[in-house]
């Protein structure tokens, strides 16, 4: 156990709208958390490609630990970074960032899943890694760069995941973390290695993914090093340990949710919502692939079998066209315009490639509804409306597969993360799926991210330890299913939507 009495964990957290960085306390029974910095994070537009703001976010994060550093001192035991999955960063062979990282909502990849196709089928692909599949995953970035034949290419030396960059830059150690290194697609979860193979036959160079030492893979709870010095110097902070917590962002989420892993399923719900179950073993068949449900890494080497749906990106773009008309609205002022908006009106499928650029999300949403013969949403409550009734009934799609899947009825859902405040949404949740639902804690992956370092430093015992640490600290809500006859109709109708 590290002996720093009462210790603090910070917990580098980049999201898809901000960056933080987060103080969690622990004093033997609850947990507690403190932002230091906040800043944005947002891609950039460079000649029509959408990057990284790399080297911005590298600063941010270490002056948000240099204002840690000047606020809790010698009290900081430990630091972790996460963020979300399947983006990367190359370096060559002296360890330089080979050109600014790109952002996974980038236009390259567009027809790369059915360009690997032709060399590779879907069913091989899926069999080597047991990923669901999406043109944004690394794997078919990778493809893209191919394609072009990408100088980048050509000259990497390395390949980290976004996270692991940031930790190379903190400490000197070059590693992909599992969570985050399974959800590139490139990982064969059987094999516990790089699926090198299936990247071969591809044409992607797999020494990116090799060093002297191995494939680089370590587990979540990793003491990665202590800080360089030259970071030392810059935020005034002493050799701290940089530990791996589960870097993808919903891994961390996962840790943290106070539930029965056997019997509840997670939704991880901000921009994307992750919503799946924890598994000991990847589950990699037929089902699903039909399914197109994904097998991502978790923390004590378990699997999360999830979906990935496009979440209150929806909503969130909604907002920014408006602002961008200057039209603001609050998150609050949006709920209640769906509220008001009249029940079962024209339905979306969430999933569908069109809604997954930024800007004209409105239009986007009308012309889905036209195109489909449906009433088109005329007004921003409808629109609301119909996209947070079809995420919800989404939800209920997803949770029959998992039922499908694990063989049983799971009948709580815990909601976690900065969605689990839209209490509309929550109750849709509820309504559409009949299953009792249960939300918080809403800084799930901050608090994921310390209960892993705690655990690394010796301060809590397991994960399940953990979990019961979280219950114990902040405030749980609970939804129970009503009217679900209303709801059970409208699911008859979203599944002809979603087919379409």
């Amino acid at each position: 156990m590290s002996e720093i009495e009462n210790p603090i964990f910070l917990a580098v957290d980049l999201g898809a709208e901000s960056g933080r960085v987060v103080a969690g306390t622990f004093d033997g029974a609850r947990i507690g958390l403190e932002e230091v910095h906040r800043f944005p994070n947002g891609p950039v537009n460079v000649l029509g490609h959408l990057h990284w703001d790399v080297l911005r976010l590298w600063s941010d994060i270490k002056a948000g630990l240099a204002k840690a550093a000047q606020r809790y001192g010698r009290h900081i035991a430990g630091i972790g970074l996460d963020t979300w999955g399947v983006d990367f960063g190359l370096l060559d062979a002296n360890d330089e960032l080979l050109g600014n990282p790109y952002h996974y909502r980038d236009s390259r990849t567009d027809g790369m899943m059915e360009r690997a196709f032709e060399k590779v089928p879907r069913e091989a692909i899926f069999e080597a890694t047991g990923i669901q599949f999406m043109q944004l995953n690394t794997l078919f970035q990778l493809v893209a760069m191919v394609e072009a034949h990408s100088p980048q290419l050509e000259m990497a030396h390395t390949l980290l995941m976004m996270p692991d960059l940031f930790n190379f830059w903190l400490t000197g150690c070059k590693a992909n973390e599992f969570s985050d290194a399974t959800t590139s697609q490139c990982y064969d979860p059987r094999a516990g290695t790089w699926a090198y193979g299936m990247l071969e036959s591809l044409g992607i160079p797999t020494h990116i993914f090799r060093s002297e030492d191995g494939d680089r893979i370590v587990p979540p709870g990793t003491i990665l090093g202590t800080l360089l010095p030259s970071v030392m110097e810059e935020t005034g902070l002493g050799a701290v340990p940089v530990i791996a917590p589960a870097t993808h962002d919903t891994g961390s989420a996962v840790a943290a949710v106070p539930m029965d892993p056997e019997n509840a399923i997670y939704l991880s719900s901000g921009t994307w919502s992750l919503m799946g179950v924890e598994s000991k073993v990847p589950i990699i068949n037929a089902e699903m692939l039909a399914y197109n449900l994904t097998n991502e890494g978790g923390v004590n080497g378990t699997f999360r079998l999830l979906k990935n749906i496009m979440g209150l990106w929806l909503v969130q773009e909604c907002r920014r066209e408006w602002q961008r008309a200057g039209e603001s609205h609050s998150y609050d002022e949006l709920v209640a315009m769906a509220a008001d908006a009249p029940a079962f009106g024209p339905l979306i499928y969430p999933g569908h490639t069109r809604f997954l650029p930024p800007g004209d999300m409105m239009p986007r949403i009308q012309a889905f509804c036209r195109e489909t013969g449906q009433a088109v949403p005329a007004t921003k409550g409808a629109v609301l409306r119909c996209a947070l009734e079809s995420l919800a009934l989404e939800y209920r799609w997803v949770a029959e597969k998992l039922d499908a899947l694990t063989g049983k009825r799971l009948g709580t859902i815990h909601i976690i993360g900065g969605g689990s405040r839209n209490e509309l949404l929550d109750q849709f949740a509820a309504d559409a799926t009949g299953r009792t639902v249960v939300t918080g804690p809403i800084e799930a992956t901050a608090l994921g991210n310390v209960l892993v370092q705690a655990i690394a430093l010796g301060h809590i015992g397991s994960i399940a330890e953990g979990r019961e640490v979280v219950a114990r600290s902040f405030e749980l809500k609970t939804f129970a299913p009503r009217d679900t006859a209303a709801w059970d109709a409208a699911y008859q109708r979203y599944l002809g939507i979603r087919d379409w």
